[in-house]
């Protein structure tokens, strides 16, 4: 039986930290690397062209940083999950990476063990954040909101906020994969948020679930 491979685009400007991420990505039965970048501007280049499951990206690099290149990832549309992987231990220099898009980081001290297990996560559709991140998130992000969610919106909500996917919700709500994904469309449109990372985000601040086990 073939495992079906989760597809990684290594970002970082260090030549040495690209070849040992490779190396131990590519002994994993399940993931393998499909190219490297030693910037943001070409992260999202490469990310085009090779349209990877998982970025696992730097934040701090000469010329375009790893924030601008989540912006440009989120300008086109390019749907991959992004892994911050960072040297910083202060979670309000992650805030402006989350807030761009990332699904989650680690630090570079991982255990490699560890690495592999939040590439499988995030590109499972979970969050990776710690509870002063997300906290920090809710104090500083509060989005005015005139539209009330219905109730099946909120539940769908707290679904997607848990990383289950539209065919785990529908499975275990009784309902269709082409509903479950029509009610998460609605929600993003009503709240103006951009993908599903930021709408697990939004559930925190309004206590729909909590992050804190990620």
């Amino acid at each position: 039986m073939v495992t079906e491979q989760i597809r990684v685009l290594v970002v970082d400007d260090h030549p040495v930290v690209r070849q040992g991420l490779r190396t131990f990505l590519d002994l994993q039965d399940d993931i393998t690397v499909v190219g490297e970048a030693a910037d943001g501007a070409s992260c999202v280049v490469a990310a085009e062209r090779l349209r990877p499951d998982v970025v696992l990206l730097d934040l701090r690099m000469p010329g375009t940083d790893g924030v601008h290149a989540l912006h440009g990832l989120r300008e086109r549309a390019n749907p991959a999950r992004v892994l911050v992987i960072t040297s910083f231990a202060e979670p309000s220099s992650i805030v402006p990476a989350v807030r761009a898009g990332a699904a989650g980081y680690v630090f570079k001290d991982v255990d490699p063990k560890a690495l592999a297990a939040a590439i499988r996560s995030v590109h499972a559709g979970h969050v990776l954040l710690h509870p002063d991140v997300a906290r920090l998130l809710a104090d500083g992000d509060a989005r005015p909101n005139g539209t009330k969610l219905t109730a099946r919106e909120l539940e769908v909500l707290g679904e997607v906020a848990a990383g289950r996917s539209n065919r785990e919700i529908a499975r275990g709500m009784a309902l269709s994969e082409k509903t479950v994904k029509t009610h998460v469309s609605a929600i993003l449109g009503k709240l103006d948020l951009h993908d599903r990372t930021q709408a697990a985000l939004y559930a925190v601040r309004m206590g729909l679930v909590s992050l804190a086990g990620k």
